[in-house]
């Protein structure tokens, strides 16, 4: 192994080993990652190809950047959230693959704005973003780098909502594919990853009994209908607040109790959303909270709860576990908050279980080819996964689980096809 120069900053090279093989038993449950990997070994598609990349640092990314290398790319990379890294994980990238990494979890906003900085000075092409923050940063203070990028892919749905209002007022410089919005990504990610990922953080946070709790979802996209089935899963007593008629009725269908957020506030012993969207959980609301109420967000900034609100209502913090912080009232009334208010899977648990990132993280590897191939004809819009790439995915992962299933019939195609076949023909 050539020796290291100073291009990263995390917590502990030692950690290395023990990284090597967390990001090994990920890959047990990866094999679409593998497809490619040893595709992209043969017609390295992303030589010479320099990639800026702000991601969750996991051991899910990990595989993930293992494709890329395999396939020529050079790759800088930093966490998306000062919460979110795993420090073996990222020490293995350093020691391991000599990736260029700068991320160190529960790193001040401080160095996370430099880590961002530090990621840009690879002079990217292609941009890896999750939430947001590399692009904005690309666009603001970097914007001399923005003529050589050919585009960029998104992961989650807070970078999506951003992007397309950049691209709205017209700011945003170059073509970027929603990720977030493959349906191989937000029908397994979203809903059975942040559902299954999100319990785990608040249980490893509280190591409460969910069963028989009042569990207040904020908001009904496919994240939060993850978080729903799940809590109502473990026994709890869901209750959903929307601002969306279509999704509250699609949440009443689905046996859920659907209420405003002030009326939810009074009955709720677990509080959690992931809308995206700020103040979802906010003082007036705190103001009637019962006793002794956990709140969680899973959304990927941590502005979801009012901690600013909340920390100016209290009286007293205290860290009390892990992972959780009990703020105490005028009145006396405690309420706790998970994770900081940060998403708390991945705060104070280990994110999605691999297989599900599996395929999440194939479409960031195909996204970033096809925009390669094709970012030329692209303008500076947000643009969807081309279909052929989501069930190509698809097919690759029931291939990968031993799952068939059937071919349509040269009959059936035809009928599919045919206008004047109707009654009696």
């Amino acid at each position: 192994m050539t020796t290291l120069t100073k291009t990263y900053d995390i917590a502990d090279e030692k950690l290395a080993e023990r990284g090597r093989f967390r990001m090994q038993w990920a890959a047990k449950e990866m094999p679409v990652l593998d497809l490619l990997e040893a595709r992209f070994k043969k017609e390295q598609p992303f030589k010479g190809i320099r990639m800026a990349a702000a991601m969750h640092v996991t051991s899910e990314t990990a595989n993930l950047m293992r494709v890329l290398l395999a396939g020529g790319a050079e790759v800088a990379l930093c966490a998306s959230n000062p919460l979110s890294t795993q420090n073996d994980i990222a020490a293995t990238l350093v020691t391991h693959y000599e990736m260029p990494v700068y991320a160190i979890k529960g790193e001040t906003n401080e160095q996370y704005h430099d880590h961002l900085q530090r990621v840009l000075d690879i002079k990217p092409h292609i941009t890896m973003d999750d939430g947001m923050d590399l692009v904005a940063a690309l666009h603001t203070s970097r914007s001399e780098l923005l003529d050589s990028v050919v585009g960029g892919t998104e992961e989650t749905t807070t970078g999506v909502i951003r992007l397309r209002a950049m691209a709205a007022q017209g700011k945003l410089r170059f073509p970027v594919i929603a990720v977030n919005d493959a349906m191989t990504k937000h029908f397994f990610d979203n809903r059975y990853g942040t559902g299954q990922s999100t319990i785990d953080g608040i249980v490893r946070a509280t190591n409460i009994l969910l069963a028989g709790k009042n569990f207040v979802v904020g908001g009904y996209g496919w994240c939060s209908k993850g978080i729903a089935m799940r809590a109502a899963g473990m026994g709890s007593n869901v209750i959903v607040t929307e601002v969306d008629p279509l999704r509250a009725l699609e949440a009443v269908m689905d046996g859920f109790r659907v209420m405003p957020m002030q009326e939810a506030a009074k009955v709720g012993h677990i509080f959690c959303s992931a809308t995206g969207d700020i103040h979802v959980f906010d003082t007036h609301h705190m103001e009637v909270m019962r006793d002794g109420a956990i709140l969680a967000n899973s959304g990927h900034f941590d502005v979801e709860i009012n901690m600013k609100g909340l920390r100016q209502m209290a009286v007293e913090v205290t860290r009390v576990r892990d992972f959780l912080d009990e703020y105490v009232l005028e009145d006396g009334r405690r309420l706790y908050v998970a994770g900081e208010g940060r998403l708390v899977n991945l705060a104070a648990a280990e994110g999605h279980p691999s297989a599900v990132m599996d395929m999440s993280f194939a479409n960031q590897a195909l996204a970033a080819e096809y925009m390669l191939k094709h970012g030329g004809e692209l303008s500076g819009q947000v643009y969807d996964v081309p279909e052929v790439i989501d069930r190509e995915i698809a097919a690759l992962k029931l291939k990968a689980m031993g799952v068939a299933i059937d071919v349509l019939t040269s009959e059936q195609e035809a009928y599919l096809n045919e206008w004047s076949m109707g009654t009696g023909h």
